[in-house]
């Protein structure tokens, strides 16, 4: 029998609607507002999300060390939902994979966001500090992008 490797989920309530939810995800202008799981940089965001599309971010935390993910969008259902591999340039044999649903729930959006098929444990448990740092940023984007009215 194989064992399953490990997976992280997260559900958040986001107050945007799944439109600009989805765009933070999408638009690498906003992606470079948000990425990241500190107040470090976000030195560089591309994305094509449509099925067979890539994206691309590289960032920089706080300690000055440099990250570079990239992945490759498996299904886009604009607004809806998002699938894509994940890897970091320097270990693309661990690649694992992102799963991400949007729902609006009355003035808000419920962001239910899987990542799975870690290398192992500790692998898992990074990544879910650091993402959850980044939805801290993604909910604060958010919040300037309603002000602004957008």
């Amino acid at each position: 029998m194989t064992q399953e490797k490990p997976s992280l989920t997260i559900v958040r309530r986001i107050k945007a609607p799944p439109a600009r939810v989805y765009a933070a995800w999408t638009r690498p202008e906003l992606m470079a507002r948000w990425w990241g799981p500190d107040a470090g940089p976000v030195l560089s965001a591309e994305a094509d999300p449509r099925v067979g599309g890539r994206f691309r971010v590289v960032f920089q935390t706080l300690d000055g060390e440099t990250h570079d993910c990239r992945g490759e969008y498996l299904e886009v259902e604009a607004d809806r939902k998002l699938v894509f591999t994940w890897e970091w340039v320097t270990m693309p044999e661990r690649r694992s994979l992102v799963t991400i649903r949007l729902r609006p729930v009355e003035d808000e959006t419920e962001l239910n966001f899987t990542h799975a098929q870690f290398f192992d444990e500790i692998a898992r448990d990074d990544h879910q500090a650091g993402w959850n740092d980044a939805f801290e940023k993604l909910d604060a984007l958010m919040a300037e992008l309603e002000d602004a009215g957008n």
